[in-house]
């Protein structure tokens, strides 16, 4: 099963916008936005996304897409 990795529209920045289109183009994990995922208060403050469910977020959306990548890694060597 792919990685799953969950957007809020109110977080797409036009960065948020460039790494969820690399994400898009990535075909080992999966991209889902939705109209708001409940973590307005993170939402608010920087760029994140769920993977797998959990949080990820990160000061820039470039550290974000790498915190990304790490949590898919760490999932699989965790299975």
């Amino acid at each position: 099963m792919r990685p799953l990795i969950e957007f809020c529209i109110n977080n797409l920045t036009d960065d948020m916008l460039k790494i969820k289109k690399k994400l898009d183009e990535d075909y080992s994990v999966d991209v889902i936005e939705y109209g708001c995922l409940g973590y307005c208060g993170n939402c608010a403050t920087h760029p994140y996304a769920l993977v797998n469910g959990e949080l990820v977020q990160a000061d820039t959306a470039e550290e974000l897409l790498e915190k990304i990548y790490k949590a898919i890694e760490e999932m699989e060597i965790s299975f």
